[in-house]
């Protein structure tokens, strides 16, 4: 006998909110009951595609009595208020990342959820990329021996409006802290964190005290190195790339295109249609995964991963990179 489809609720009618609507929307074993946005208008029309009703206010979604859990695709400041209270009243979490922009206030939301037995998932949905999952199973697995370097290419196609860059705590705590989780998926143990933060096209961001383009380095505890390179814009599209560099060998996953077909002719060979355009598209697949394994916890009990220390731990990666950017010196992690 089937079981009852879960029952979700949305926070975020934005951008990522639209991504994980149109997930939960498709998904056969779940329904999206209802998107709560202040800026009702938007979650109106997103309810309207995905099948759900819209509310304005979060009390109007905790005081439905047979939900399984929340995807928190709402703005950062409000991202612990709501994993809190969604914990509270029993319901998994599946959270953006990340979780908040101050330390102290994420130990605090860590101490306070800790007295409930909830799934709490973050959204690092790049572990869920089928080319990068491969990569790291197979380095799990020995195949290139032990893992020696790894390189994380991470290139904006265009920087995002200047309010968003503004509110966004800065490259490497919006931008970077992805990759540094994905250097923790093959590297559980960072111990050092070295970063350069530079300004080379963008007068808004400079305005803004941030940094447009930023290379980091990271060390593992048994001396691997990490490289990330990141820019908040690339002339020819999306740029996610990934290598792992081992002793007895190397695994790489390049960008990916709409097709792998490739024209030859006497004006270049191995012509290629440009990379997918964005985040939406280049990681479809990973959003869909990542939903899958948010269902399996809701309905086994099973630890989450990336889990709420995943988030915690990449904050503190971001941090330091950060510390390190502005001040040039190498930022020991202590446990």
């Amino acid at each position: 006998m089937s079981q009852p489809k879960l029952r979700l609720a949305l926070f975020g009618s934005g951008r990522i909110g639209q991504v994980h609507a149109s997930s939960i929307a498709a998904h056969p074993d779940i329904d999206l009951v209802v998107i709560a946005d202040p800026f009702i208008d938007g979650a109106r029309e997103l309810a309207d595609r995905s099948g759900a009703r819209a509310v304005e206010d979060p009390a109007e979604v905790f005081a439905i009595n047979d939900l399984d859990g929340v995807v928190v695709a709402s703005p950062t400041p409000t991202h612990v208020d709501l994993m809190s209270r969604a914990a509270a009243h029993g319901l998994a979490v599946l959270c953006e990342k990340p979780i908040d922009l101050d330390i102290d206030t994420v130990l605090e939301c860590r101490e306070r959820i800790s007295t409930y037995s909830v799934p709490i998932m973050l959204g690092f949905n790049r572990r869920f990329d089928p080319h990068f999952a491969s990569i790291r199973t197979q380095v799990e697995a020995g195949s290139i021996g032990a893992l020696e370097q790894l390189l994380i290419t991470s290139r904006d196609p265009a920087p995002a409006p200047r309010d968003y860059i503004a509110a966004s705590g800065g490259i490497f705590r919006d931008m970077t802290i992805h990759d540094l989780d994905m250097a923790r998926f093959f590297i559980p143990e960072i111990v050092e964190v070295s970063a350069v933060g530079a300004n080379v096209f963008s007068d808004d961001i400079r305005e803004l005290n941030d940094f447009d383009s930023a290379t980091i380095t990271l060390r593992g505890s048994n001396g691997e190195l990490v490289t990330i390179v990141n820019s908040r814009h690339c002339a020819f599209g999306y740029d996610q790339r990934l290598e792992a560099f081992g002793t007895d060998g190397m695994l790489s996953a390049g960008n990916v295109t709409k097709t792998l077909v490739r024209r030859y002719d006497a004006s270049g060979t191995e012509e290629a249609p440009p990379y997918l355009p964005f985040f939406l598209e280049r990681y479809a697949q990973a959003y869909r995964a990542e939903l899958d394994a948010f269902a399996h916890s809701i309905r086994t009990g099973d630890p989450c991963s990336p889990s709420f220390e995943d988030g915690v731990a990449a904050l503190v990666l971001a941090n330091a990179a950060a510390e390190s950017a502005i001040t040039g010196k190498t930022v020991a992690i202590t446990s």
